[in-house]
Parts: C-alpha cells; sequence; structure tokens
C-alpha cells in the first residue's frame, strides 16, 4: 500500500466513516494504481454509475496514498454533518446554473496549483444510458486540463451501479459485489495546449477525455463500447 498523503482530521473523519462502509457494501479491485503520482497536482478524470461513486473513489484514491478533492454539488453541504466533513476536508461545491458557477472551477484551479489531486465526473451527473455508458460531458474538465501541467488520468470503474441503481431505485448489497478500477495512462494534451483555446478545443480534448474512460471501461466489462455518447438526441 502507497504512503498516504496527510490529509488532517476530517479527512480521518470522512475515512473512518467511508473506508468500513464501502467494505461492507463490497470487494474492491484496483488494477494499475500506481499510475496515480504519490506527489503533485494530478486530475483523475472519472465515469459516474451510481450515488456511491464517491464513497468508493475516495477510498480509491486514499488508499493509492492520496488525499481527493471532489467536485460535489453544493446541496451536500446543507446537510449538517456531511456538510461539517466536506468542509473540513476541503472538498470542492458546485453551484450549477447560478452566478457562482465560476466559483467552483476556480477553486479547483487552486487545488491543482496547490498540488493536490481532484477527482472530476465529466457527465455532471449519474449517466442516463441504458447501459450506464458515459454519456456527454460538461467542458469543464478540458479547462481544468489544459491550464495545468500535472497529469491528467483517465479511470473507468465499474460495480456500484450493481449495489445501488438510483434510476431503477433498486438496492442490491448482498451477495457482496466487486467494484473494480481500471487506470489508464496519462494522457498527452501537448497537441492542444499548442493551440489556441476555442470552444471547439474544448470540447474536442473533452470527448477524447472521456473515450479514454469508455475504453478503459469497456475492457473492465469485457464488452465492446458503443459509438459517441449518450445524448438528449438519443434518449
Amino acid at each position: 500500500m502507497a504512503k498516504r498523503e496527510k490529509g488532517g482530521f476530517w479527512v480521518g473523519v470522512a475515512a473512518a466513516i467511508v473506508y468500513p462502509l464501502s467494505g461492507l457494501l463490497g470487494r474492491r479491485k484496483y488494477l494499475h494504481g500506481d499510475r496515480i503520482p504519490r506527489e503533485g497536482a494530478a486530475l483523475l478524470v472519472m465515469n459516474h454509475i451510481s450515488h456511491l461513486d464517491p464513497i468508493y473513489d475516495a477510498v480509491f484514491t486514499h488508499r493509492n496514498g492520496r488525499v481527493p478533492h471532489f467536485l460535489a454539488k453544493h446541496s451536500l453541504w446543507n446537510i449538517p454533518i456531511a456538510g461539517r466533513i466536506l468542509r473540513g476536508a476541503k472538498q470542492i461545491p458546485v453551484y450549477r446554473g447560478t452566478s457562482d458557477a465560476q466559483q467552483s472551477l476556480r477553486a479547483a484551479h487552486e487545488a491543482l496549483a496547490d498540488g493536490q489531486v481532484v477527482v472530476i465526473y465529466p457527465e455532471g451527473t449519474i449517466t442516463k444510458d441504458p447501459d450506464a455508458w458515459p454519456m456527454n460531458s460538461r467542458t469543464g474538465v478540458a479547462r481544468l486540463a489544459l491550464q495545468h501541467d500535472g497529469p491528467v488520468i483517465p479511470i473507468a470503474r465499474w460495480g456500484t451501479v450493481d449495489i445501488y441503481d438510483h434510476y431503477k431505485k433498486r438496492f442490491r448489497p448482498f451477495p457482496r459485489k466487486t467494484v473494480t478500477y481500471l487506470v489508464g495512462e496519462p494522457i498527452d494534451l501537448s497537441e492542444f495546449k499548442a493551440r489556441e483555446e476555442s470552444l471547439a478545443v474544448l470540447r474536442e480534448v473533452t470527448d477524447l477525455l472521456m473515450t479514454n474512460v469508455k475504453g478503459l471501461l469497456s475492457e473492465v466489462r469485457g464488452v465492446e463500447a458503443p459509438e459517441g455518447f449518450y445524448g438528449p438526441r438519443k434518449a
């Protein structure tokens, strides 16, 4: 196990909660976790299939020696105990559709500039794809990726939706499932960093990142991924 980055009191409190919870709900399998740097900034780009994802992703990142900083919807900060832990552990609230929306990206930029690990779900919410493949994603991930020099690492996770499927209102902790992670190689974005930033470039980078995630997910699931990404036009 990697030597863990020190996260302080509230990270310890969070770990004391999520470690046993994730272990109770399912087994964990990590493939190529050594691709996550043990120090310095890194952007972890992940698919989003279940409300359980942050619990498992926090443990996954922590077990690989780093303290995760998630972008999460701001309403979670209004939950008394959860909100205190989120603030204390320096997580990043996301204010969608408000004048504070850009504040979330600024906080994520600051975290990366400080050499921290940021975990982002570019889809913005649990995928609505009927087969749980990634759907169209927001371009904020591309802004983060292009404006920092730390590695951008695609990661696929599978198994949490088998435990809890929000859209089907189905919770099946038993028999215990396995939640598997496959970490990809850092993505070389030098070609895009040399170009002038535009909406077209941001979209191209976002789709490139999520195509890598989708490819990893295909490998984990052992089935061929569909072309493109699920979106309103396909719904």
